[in-house]
């Protein structure tokens, strides 16, 4: 009994000794519980046994070097087992074996049972961690699901923004196309415009051509059937002029004849006469003396007659220097060319309608001059001094004109003479000048003394090509113009006012500048040379004479000069002043009477237009040229 005791204490202390060893190696590795376990995985059941357990069934690893002798090299202590049998031999020679055995026997019961409860709670543990287990699955196989469906449904989604982009692709490339089409086609729509407005171009190109070849072998005929027609009066005239001429050579000869014979029988009556005188001393004497007192008589009353008209002329007539006057030559001659001056004034005011009759100016300057027509006339209403005036501006823009009507409104007299008039009277320019003046301080209306082309005369007195003559005529100006005059308002014009002297500048007290007519001034003086020259131009009534001797004249007729024709003629007439509309309206009205059948048209008038217009920047372009 005892030796069974001692063979199961020495069990147990190698069982001791294995669980030490075992709890050796679970320090360097994991835990495994591979007697008690009963797990599910079948990896990890299928998987090789320990190398203790299996040692001979698997190549055994290269065995580690034993550095302690007491150790075997499986790192087996055997010290346990010399202490264990030590004890068994101590407690076999003890009397208390039996109490030990039992007590060991009791040990090994607890333990038993110790490792059945723990073998309970092994299996209690691994059913646990079967349910975590199959928990876990459930999870994984839930979370896969969600991740299946979340899956499916981004591929839906994504299935879904390709085909919404494949169908907005679609209809981008649609639109692009459409848009490429509508271009396209307003492309040939425009294309097909231009194509037809060139068409019509053309067309009415070659109609403007033909109707200038028309209007040129219209015009060719005209000239041609004139040039005959001229012939034949030509011809006519010079055999009505041979008939003429020998009635008037008979009757000439029969004129001579009677003459001839009047001068005999008055020669015969001096000859007896004579005679008689001759052979009578008395009477020789008489005839002689009577004759030396004729012919005394006749020269003392025509040299007496010159001096007396003379002084006359000098202290009643108009000064030399006057080219143009409203007073008249005499003082008796003045009043019924101011009445009718008058009266025509009145009659073009009232008939055109405008301020300033004939005179179409810029509004602010038009309404300048009134309103300084209106205060000279206050002011030789109230005897106060008058104020001279310079009026400058290109030629032909009315400053004539408007200085006569300006001094028409004031009520003043009009006098015009130019600069060049006192050049060429050399050493009596001083003379004429005062004379000039003495004669305008005689109007009892005061006189309004207009000199045209001021420069001529008023110019720097240090320039050099100036005469002593015109130095001596500038200052005698200059002298009767020191003072404020109540009598004598001076309006000088020019086109270049800085040539003029500054001491005549300085007498000048209103400037007024008279600029080149816009294109509605321009409108307006169409307007009226349409209506001076074409429409009032006509036959007049004439007399016995007229009717007997000359051509009765034709009334101008008027076919599409509109007043969009007007407008379109003020509008290519730019750069033209006052003056060359005038002569536009002329050349017009001389086209119209050289056509056959005197009438105005807009073709005709818009050919005379083209023409001056042309002329006049060529005229403008030599101008250039030559300032060049």
């Amino acid at each position: 009994m005892a030796q069974k005791c001692a063979i199961g204490l020495i069990s147990a202390l190698a069982a001791s000794a294995s669980l030490a060893k075992s709890k050796v190696a679970s320090a360097d590795g994991p835990f495994n519980l591979s007697g008690f376990s009963t797990s599910a995985n079948p990896q990890q059941q299928a998987s090789p046994p320990p190398p203790s357990l299996a040692g001979e069934e698997s190549s055994a690893p290269p065995r580690a070097r034993n550095d302690n002798p007491r150790t075997s090299s499986g790192g087996f202590d055997p010290e346990a087992l010399e202490r264990g049998a030590k004890a068994l031999k101590e407690i076999n020679n003890s009397s208390y074996a039996k109490k030990v055995f039992e007590s060991i026997k009791q040990q090994e019961e607890t333990k038993q049972t110790e490792f059945a409860t723990k073998a309970q709670e092994f299996k209690a543990m691994q059913a646990q961690a079967e349910t975590e287990r199959h928990k876990v699955i459930y999870d994984e196989q839930k979370k896969l699901a969600q991740h299946q469906a979340q899956t499916k449904s981004q591929m839906a989604r994504y299935e879904d923004d390709l085909a919404r982009k494949r169908m907005q692709a679609e209809n981008e490339f649609h639109r692009t196309r459409n848009q490429e089409l509508v271009k396209m086609q307003e492309d040939s729509a425009i294309r097909q415009e231009q194509a037809r407005r060139a068409t019509e171009e053309q067309i009415q190109a070659q109609r403007r051509q033909t109707e200038r070849e028309k209007a040129e072998i219209e015009r060719e005929t005209i000239k041609v059937k004139a040039i005959a027609e001229a012939e034949g009066r030509a011809h006519e005239a010079r055999l009505a002029e041979d008939v003429n001429r020998r009635m008037l050579v008979e009757r000439a000869n029969a004129e001579r004849e009677k003459w001839v014979a009047a001068i005999n029988t008055t020669f015969d009556h001096i000859g007896g006469g004579l005679r008689a005188i001759l052979t009578d001393q008395n009477k020789l004497i008489v005839a002689v003396g009577g004759v030396t007192a004729l012919a005394a008589g006749i020269y003392t009353t025509r040299e007496g007659a010159k001096v007396i008209w003379s002084y006359v002329d000098r202290i009643l007539g108009q000064p030399s220097l006057i080219r143009e006057s409203s007073r008249g030559k005499y003082p008796w001659s003045g009043s019924l060319s101011r009445v009718m001056s008058t009266l025509r004034g009145k009659e073009s005011a009232s008939k055109n309608g405008k301020r300033f009759g004939d005179v179409i100016l810029h509004p602010p300057l038009a309404k300048r001059i009134e309103h300084l027509a209106t205060s000279t006339a206050n002011t030789k209403l109230h005897q106060a001094p008058f104020r001279n005036i310079l009026l400058h501006g290109p030629p032909g823009t009315g400053k004539t004109m408007a200085a006569r009507e300006l001094a028409r409104k004031s009520g003043l007299d009009y006098a015009l003479m130019t600069g060049g008039d006192v050049a060429p009277l050399g050493a009596q320019a001083v003379t004429k000048i005062h004379e000039l003046f003495d004669w305008g301080k005689k109007s009892k209306r005061g006189l309004l003394l207009f000199i045209d082309e001021a420069d001529a005369f008023l110019c720097e007195r240090n320039k050099t090509y100036m005469s002593e003559a015109q130095r001596s005529a500038l200052n005698a100006l200059l002298f009767r113009t020191g003072d404020q005059s109540k009598d004598i308002v001076l309006a000088l014009a020019t086109n270049r006012p800085g040539d003029l002297d500054s001491a005549v500048a300085d007498r000048v007290d209103e400037v007024l500048e008279f600029p080149l007519p816009g294109q509605e001034e321009r409108f307006k003086l169409l307007n009226l040379y349409l209506e001076k020259y074409i429409a009032e131009a006509g036959p007049s009534k004439p007399g016995l004479f007229d009717r007997l001797f000359k051509k009765e004249q034709q009334k101008i007729e008027i076919k599409g000069v509109t007043e969009e024709l007007l407008k379109e003629a003020a509008a290519k007439t730019e750069g033209f002043s006052g003056r060359e509309i005038a002569k536009l309206m002329a050349s017009v009205q001389a086209a119209v009477y050289g056509s056959e059948d005197c009438v105005l048209d807009s073709m005709l008038f818009r050919e005379v237009v083209d023409y001056k217009v042309s002329e006049h920047q060529q005229r403008r372009k030599l101008a250039g040229v030559d300032s060049k």
